[in-house]
């Protein structure tokens, strides 16, 4: 195993069953395989790195989520390619999902950046890059 390689991300969920919905079409879509699942969470995996999903405890939702707040920003994931950018964003849309940035998008991110931002249940900001 290559030294630094991401091992899994562990996120803790206000709702348990709107962010699965949510993240398990999204990260099949990328070619993760649902890995573990228990009552109060679920996983998926991709090669050697899994993304673990858990229900929040009650007393720790009084605070929601911002991603300007200390702590994670955004996920950003690797697309196959600017079509496979381009059907998520169809997705999503379908989903009624907001996408940010319309008035850039698909070039949000530069001239040369192509990809689509968009958030989860719990306003995780999340992007996908194409190569």
């Amino acid at each position: 195993m290559p030294k630094g390689l991401l091992h899994h991300v562990e996120l803790y969920v206000s709702e348990l069953h709107a962010s699965i919905t949510f993240w398990g079409w999204l990260l099949e879509e990328l070619g993760y395989e649902p890995f573990q699942e228990w009552e109060s969470g679920k996983s998926w995996k991709l090669v050697e790195t899994y993304l673990v999903f858990v229900q929040a405890d009650e007393e720790f939702l009084d605070i929601p989520y911002h991603r300007r707040r200390v702590g994670l920003n955004h996920l950003a994931f690797h697309a196959a390619s600017r079509q496979q950018v381009d059907e998520l964003t169809r997705k999503l849309e379908e989903k009624g999902i907001r996408i940010f940035y319309p008035e850039k998008h698909p070039f949000a991110g530069g001239e040369n950046y192509y990809a689509v931002y968009f958030e989860d249940p719990d306003r995780i900001k999340i992007e996908i890059v194409a190569p």
